[in-house]
């Protein structure tokens, strides 16, 4: 599938049964011939990491099944994405091709890996762009990086197809004409039909693009940027039910206008938000360390992680730490290098802090507070109000 969504966010942040397999890897759009030779080798290193951890072979195998079924498929390979990532446990297997590029990794754990996923899930910059004509609706998702289109079930392709069930005395046509102010504006023509009627019939049609979108943007919580002639972007406004509709718009023709246009014009009205969400974060730690309410030690750290007393957590995107932490308890004990039954303990604070429904920013360990490897902001006591009360 091409679409991580929030609910199966929160299927791979939850508890599962046994150990937990993530698989992560570059894949080339369109396919090639080495993608499923390398997700292959990706799930043997995989059973041999269980078997590592005290499964037995055959377990491990049966475990991953599901996995390998998925990478036989042919038609899967002809239609990737910039990334794949797969999941496995023994009561969840999930297999994704995203537009987010992954360096090849294999984790075995009792969680599953969420580092990976973070640009995914908020402050990366992970965005959505409708590109909407008379002709044709699209809907691509993109990052800072990259852009993919998303498939579409339920959701007119056009604007004939909207109105193929609906009565009307005269077909309708309609095109636009540069107006004296510079812009375009609509022109409406057929006889016995009006321009309120024309306005109905696209906010019909935007209605029911609406109602499509919302079976994929229902539990979504990033921008969605529209690109249309500038004359619809106000009647799309009208039918939109999605919280997150970027008031900004690209204005012009999506029918000829690249996907990479799309993207690099939709970052550029996405990015100061995602951009100023982190810089305030970062800034409110600095703020905040010299009072004990921020941390940089790892420990510490991970155990108010768990405990969910961090308002904000920063990890490092690039450097892990390892260990494991004792069941039933936040005692840590951590390794200087990774060991077979060993935990990724950076993922395991990224994953509680997530849990308990609070930030995570993945960065640069060059960028990270300190160069630390974690670091979190304590939740604050809300400030108290000054004067007397009656």
């Amino acid at each position: 599938m091409d679409l991580l969504t929030r609910s199966d966010l929160r299927t791979l942040l939850a508890e599962h049964d046994g150990p937990c397999v993530s698989i992560f890897m570059p894949t080339r759009r369109g396919g090639a011939e080495q993608d499923p030779i390398r997700f292959r080798n990706l799930l043997n290193q995989a059973e041999k990491k269980l078997v590592a951890c005290g499964m037995r072979s055959p377990d491990a195998r049966d475990l991953l099944a599901p996995l390998q079924t998925a990478q036989e498929e042919i038609d899967f390979w002809s239609n990737q994405s910039d990334g794949l990532a797969a999941f496995a446990a023994r009561d969840y297997h999930g297999i994704y091709r995203l537009p987010c590029s992954f360096a090849e990794e294999v984790n075995v754990g009792g969680l599953f890996l969420a580092i990976p996923l973070l640009p995914m899930m908020h402050g990366g910059g992970r965005f959505f762009v409708l590109a909407l004509s008379q002709n044709h609706v699209r809907l691509f998702q993109g990052t800072k990086f990259t852009i993919s289109e998303v498939e579409l079930t339920g959701v007119p392709k056009n604007i004939e197809e909207a109105m193929r069930n609906h009565d009307r005395d005269e077909v309708l046509t309609f095109h636009s004409r540069r107006t004296s102010s510079g812009g375009w504006g609509a022109i409406f023509s057929g006889q016995g039909v009006g321009i309120d009627d024309a306005k109905d019939d696209l906010l019909r049609y935007f209605r029911q693009i609406d109602h499509g979108l919302h079976a994929i943007l229902k539990e979504e919580r990033v921008p969605l940027v529209v690109a249309a002639v500038e004359y619809l972007h106000p009647i799309y406004r009208q039918a939109n039910t999605y919280a997150h509709l970027e008031e900004q718009c690209i204005p012009g023709n999506p029918d000829r206008i690249s996907s990479q246009v799309l993207h690099d014009r939709a970052w550029s009205i996405v990015q100061p938000k995602f951009q100023a969400e982190q810089t305030k974060a970062l800034a409110k730690y600095q703020q905040v360390a010299s009072k004990g309410k921020a941390t940089d030690y790892a420990m510490k750290t991970i155990q108010a992680a768990y405990r969910g007393e961090l308002e904000c957590l920063f990890v490092a995107s690039n450097r892990s730490l390892w260990g494991y932490v004792s069941k039933g308890s936040d005692q840590i004990t951590m390794h200087d290098q990774p060991e077979a039954t060993d935990e990724n303990l950076s993922n395991f604070a990224a994953v509680h802090t997530l849990r308990h429904g609070n930030m995570v920013h993945a960065l640069p360990i060059e960028e990270m507070p300190s160069g630390a490897c974690l670091a979190g902001i304590f939740h604050l006591p809300p400030p108290k109000h000054s004067g007397k009360h009656n």
